[in-house]
Formats: structure tokens, C-alpha cells, sequence
């Protein structure tokens, strides 16, 4: 793969990847288009990363089809597809890991650790393995792609970052690969995250600036649905994740939150622009 990034870069090809764990969803495609609208050459990555999943998570369940995702990825416009095995992308004597800081010790940081650990070093290898210009991630996970964000600057990686929106299944449940594990009821349910954001947005439209009241009508909303049980609801500055307790106007705040329904846990976020 190096070999045919080199390749590319001295024909003067512009190169963009997208990193995805597979199992691909018309999110992830959305993100391969975009990747196509900013390079020449787009590279679609398929790496279920055991670093990023702690003992008691779903690495060895996580969904897995890679004829599926190949024809969906090349119908998207991938023109490289990397699948690479675990053990060349971590040999038994593997000891360097970025392990990132602060933004990363919060929110599912702070739910999953070492979870951030995992996605930074995974990230930061697949950038010197296929040497793109772009790498394209998506709002979904907000704090991810703030993550690639810092890590790309702190580091002095020569990759344009873009941060895709979030794309929604009709009702409004934010696309992702585990919507797979929802039972049909737990599915049903799921769509109150949508609209615990959407009330957020509606709140604050209205001219509530206070955090804790904004997060307790999002939490009374979830709790109406029997299946679903929050790990955190949060309201932060989009650029540090720093906790707000009152939002100021001409600011830009994220609310972003975490909710499981059974073995199933989903994020989803918004970012409202305060007016």
C-alpha cells in the first residue's frame, strides 16, 4: 500500500482515505463521496481496531461482511481498498501508541478508557501506511473527529481533515453499524435520541441558556422509553469539551449524549449555533 501511495503522490495524485471498521452503511458512503469531491485517488480502509474496544465490548461480535462492503465501497468510489489483518498492522512486539490527552479523558473517554488510545494510534498508522492529503470522518463521533483534528495539528501530520455531517435513517436515528444489534422494540425507542437533541435545539431557540435545565427536559424525554438508559447527556464548547453551565449568546455549543438500549449503546450529537 505505501509503495502504491508514493506511487500516486510523485504522479501528483491528490489522495484522500476514509478509516471505517467496516459493516458500511450509507453513512460511511457519504463520507467516501466526499472524499472523491477533495482526491484523485480515495482509499477506504476496513479495520476492525482491536485497541480501541476494552475487555467486556463487542470486538468479536462487532458486524463483519467484506463482499458486502467492497461492492458497496467501490460503488461510492473507493479506488483502494485496505483490509489489513491484525497482526500487520500490530506485530507481537508492537510497544508505541499515541495516547492523547485531556479531550480524550471526557465523555467516552471517560466511559471507555483507553478507547481514544486505540483510535489515535490505529489513525496515526493508517495515515503513514497510505500517506493521504484528506482524511474524511463524521460528526457522528464528534469527539473522534475532534480528536483527528488535534492529533493531526499536534503531530504536524500534512492531512486536511473534514468533518462530514451526520447522516439519519428517516425517523431520524443517526446511521451506524451497530444499529444492527437494536431488537425491534429497542429500535423503536432509539429515535427519542433524535429528538432529545432536536428538544435541546427547540429550548434553546426559545432563549434557555441554563445547561441543567436543558439536560434535564433531554433526560425526562429518554427516560420515557422503558429500554433506554443514559450513560451521559452533555453540553460543551465544540472545541475543548469543556462542560458548560450556561451558554452564551453568539457561541457554538455541543450537545452530545450516549444512551444504551440493552446490549446496544448509540451516540448521537448536535451542534447548535447560539443565537
Amino acid at each position: 500500500m505505501q509503495r502504491t501511495a508514493d506511487g500516486f503522490r510523485r504522479e501528483g495524485k491528490r489522495i484522500g482515505i476514509v478509516p471505517t471498521m467496516g459493516y458500511l452503511h450509507e453513512g460511511h458512503l457519504s463520507l467516501l463521496r466526499i472524499a472523491g469531491q477533495h482526491a484523485n485517488i480515495v482509499v477506504t480502509t476496513i479495520f476492525v481496531n482491536p485497541l480501541q474496544f476494552a475487555p467486556h465490548e463487542d470486538f468479536s461480535r462487532y458486524p463483519r461482511d467484506i463482499e458486502r462492503d467492497t461492492q458497496l465501497a467501490e460503488t461510492a468510489g473507493t479506488d483502494i481498498l485496505f483490509i489489513p489483518e491484525n497482526n500487520e498492522m500490530y506485530s507481537r512486539d508492537h510497544t508505541t501508541y499515541i495516547v492523547p490527552e485531556r479531550i480524550a479523558d471526557v465523555l467516552e473517554g471517560k466511559v471507555r478508557p483507553g478507547h481514544f488510545r486505540g483510535v489515535a494510534t490505529v489513525v496515526a498508522k493508517l495515515f503513514n501506511i497510505t500517506k493521504p492529503h484528506v482524511a474524511v470522518f463524521g460528526q457522528k463521533d464528534a469527539q473522534q473527529a475532534l480528536l483527528m483534528q488535534r492529533m493531526v495539528s499536534d503531530l504536524n501530520f500534512d492531512v486536511e481533515v473534514i468533518v462530514a455531517p451526520i447522516v439519519r435513517e428517516p425517523d431520524g436515528l443517526a446511521m451506524s453499524s451497530r444499529n444492527v444489534y437494536l431488537h425491534p422494540e429497542e429500535r423503536a425507542q432509539s429515535v427519542v435520541l433524535s429528538q432529545s437533541l432536536q428538544l435541546a435545539e427547540k429550548r434553546i431557540a426559545s432563549g434557555e441558556r441554563n445547561s441543567g435545565n436543558i439536560i434535564a427536559a433531554m433526560t425526562n424525554l429518554i427516560s420515557s422509553k422503558p429500554l433506554a438508559i443514559i450513560d451521559y447527556i452533555s453540553i460543551a464548547n465544540p472545541h475543548t469539551l469543556q462542560e458548560l453551565e450556561e451558554i452564551s449568546i453568539g457561541a457554538a455549543v455541543l450537545i452530545s449524549l450516549a444512551v444504551r438500549f440493552g446490549s446496544t449503546r448509540l451516540i448521537d450529537n448536535t451542534i447548535v449555533n447560539v443565537h
